[in-house]
């Protein structure tokens, strides 16, 4: 099994580690310390050794962060996670609720003039810091550079990773890792840059076409990298992780230690471009006023997929689709109240591990039943283990790393009758997902301006859910990958190429969630007749096929068009997948995909 169960983190371990963490501060002459959910390379995921959040308070959450101090102990969490926070941190500390509250005020609201915040200058973004000083600065308070204080206490952290980075073949990256090099490198000669200081360990093996394994469920490795306007590369990694690809990354890309890396950039002579939201603060300061922040210059062109990406993800996202569908056959044929959360995880992983291509999941496989379904990050574990009972839904949320491609996808799936309230909010729900997948938009937008097509059917029954439309997705890279994003802050134009999410949803704490999630991606849309012939514009074609829940489905909620829309995608789903299962599941996809 690539997942486990095993509780990862306790409550009650929590205060201890609370306790001698504030003794370390107190000799330090630290009032605060900083603990965010990050690691050097600014990535959102992070190795067992970097997390030192969850160690430190329990909470296992992919974002957030906690800031101490001698009487409070603050763990911010966004919407995604304030269920989560509840059972997973122990009374010493207090959920906020980011960004709602932000650091600055409420460390400026506990804290005396000259009270010092110390940080490690390692694990925040240039970005992060300069916002922090502007906020702490009217209050007198100032935010200091320090080791890290959570390592100190930490007996047993764990070793660096030291996973072997692979070749990522060429015919799935769809371009040679030296016309990627010598492409960016020419933008940089354009903008005046002599180099591009590149952190995110996704954006390093997208840009040298090789994969990793230091980061779980993320095919990544990491490093640090400077992108010379020559098109060569210095790349800063651990010699030991790099046996198998010396040949492949060839004479232009150099080897050095990670411990030379600030040298590095002190000989560099002009200057360097860095994006501010994940350079570490540390780096960006040691550049000073060379320093150019134009982003990294890897992001979008990693975001807009070639034709090879495209079709690899597509044709990894139907075999795929082929373990879903027999993963639900089998569901739908067990004993109401015969199976537990892990079974049905189980189950499915062992049904996506009979291919080949398969090189490990792409997160942790959510599959919330009841209340537990509203636990929008929900992580099954041996104490949390439940059984899916008649009445209830089942939120299952998983995906695959393949070769050729990565896959997310979310069905809820009814067990025995479920309760009217929830089949009305599942099928707004699913308008939502319908109104995003038929949507047709100008060039130029971006995801804040179009994410709301997939709430309106919930926002009309004054309904909402507090987590993103949708996020980008790698070519057998990050599941969640940046920029683009269907999100109201996101302000990144869409470009044909970026793959994202489509996953509205509904949660009702103590109840029942529910989330439908297709992966679709942008393409140039065909003109229509009669349409502006000067505006150029976009729109969806789908990647994912596996049958919705017509149990949960209300017939008579639903317009023409989106009932059409559903038997058109079901027809699809019984033509594409159909030929690729067992007789049995086969004859259960016949019925599941039948007309509404």
């Amino acid at each position: 099994m690539f997942q486990s169960f095993d509780v990862t983190a306790r409550p009650e371990q929590g205060p201890p580690r609370l306790a001698a963490l504030r003794v370390v501060m107190a000799a330090q002459a630290c009032d605060a310390f900083l603990v965010p959910r990050a690691d050097a390379h600014q990535g959102e995921y992070v190795a067992p050794r970097d997390d030192r959040l969850a160690w430190l308070t329990g909470f296992t959450g992919s974002a957030g962060f906690c800031a101490v101090l001698p009487d409070v102990a603050g763990v911010f969490i966004d919407g995604r996670y304030r269920t989560q926070v509840k059972a997973q941190v122990a009374d010493v500390y207090t959920p906020v609720p980011w960004p709602d509250i932000t650091l600055g005020p409420w460390l400026a609201d506990r804290l005396q003039a000259g009270a010092i915040v110390g940080f490690d200058p390692w694990l925040h973004s240039a970005g992060q810091i300069e916002t922090l000083e502007t906020s702490l600065a009217a209050a007198g308070i100032k935010a200091q550079a320090c080791d890290n204080l959570v390592d100190r206490v930490w007996d047993d952290q764990p070793a660096p990773p030291m996973g072997p980075v692979k070749a990522h073949p060429l015919e799935f990256a769809g371009e040679p890792h030296a016309e990627k090099r010598a492409r960016l490198a020419a933008g940089l000669r354009t903008d005046g840059q002599c180099a591009a200081l590149i952190t995110l360990p996704d954006s390093i093996c997208w840009l040298l076409n090789i994969r990793g394994s230091d980061i779980p469920r993320n095919p990544v490795a990491q490093g640090f990298a400077i992108l010379h306007d020559t098109g060569q590369v210095d790349l800063f990694m651990a010699q030991g992780k790099l046996s198998q690809v010396i040949d492949h990354l060839g004479p232009d890309v150099t080897v050095h230690a990670v411990d030379t890396l600030e040298t590095a950039l002190q000989a560099l002579g002009g200057s360097v471009r860095v994006d501010r939201s994940t350079v570490p603060y540390i780096l960006a300061d040691l550049l000073g006023d060379r320093a150019d922040f134009a982003g990294d210059p890897c992001a979008l062109p990693k975001a807009r997929k070639n034709p090879a990406e495209i079709a690899g993800s597509a044709a990894a996202h139907l075999r795929d689709g082929a373990a879903v569908v027999e993963l639900l056959a089998w569901l739908d044929a067990q004993p109401i109240g015969s199976l537990r959360e892990t079974d049905v995880v189980t189950k499915l992983e062992t049904l996506r591990r009979s291919d080949n291509a398969l090189q490990d999941i792409s997160f942790e496989t959510i599959a919330g039943t009841g209340p537990n379904g509203a636990i929008m990050h929900y992580r099954v574990t041996e104490d949390t283990d439940s059984t899916l009972h008649d009445g209830q839904l089942i939120v299952l949320d998983s995906g695959g790393q393949y070769l050729d491609g990565t896959t997310d996808i979310t069905r809820t799936i009814a067990i025995g009758a479920p309760p009217h309230e929830a089949c009305a909010a599942f099928t707004r729900v699913l308008q939502g997902m319908i109104a995003m997948s038929c949507l047709r938009w100008p060039v130029g937008l971006a995801g804040r301006d179009i994410e709301a097509i997939g709430r309106m059917p919930l926002w009309l029954a004054g309904q909402d859910f507090d987590h993103g439309l949708g996020h980008g997705v790698g070519a057998y890279l990050s599941v969640h990958e940046g920029p683009q994003r269907l999100s109201r802050v996101s302000q990144v134009p869409l470009e044909a190429g970026m793959i994202l999410s489509n996953e509205p949803g509904y949660y009702r704490e103590g109840a029942f969630g529910i989330r439908i999630e297709n992966l679709i991606v942008a393409q140039d849309a065909a003109p229509k007749p009669g349409g502006d012939t000067h505006r150029k514009m976009l729109d969806w074609r789908t990647l994912t096929f596996a049958p919705i829940d017509r149990r949960l489905v209300v017939a008579d909620m639903l317009t023409h068009s989106e009932r059409a829309w559903i038997n058109s995608y079901h027809a699809e789903v019984a033509e594409k997948i159909g030929p690729r299962l067992s007789p049995s599941a086969k004859t259960w996809l016949d019925a599941a995909t039948s007309h509404i």
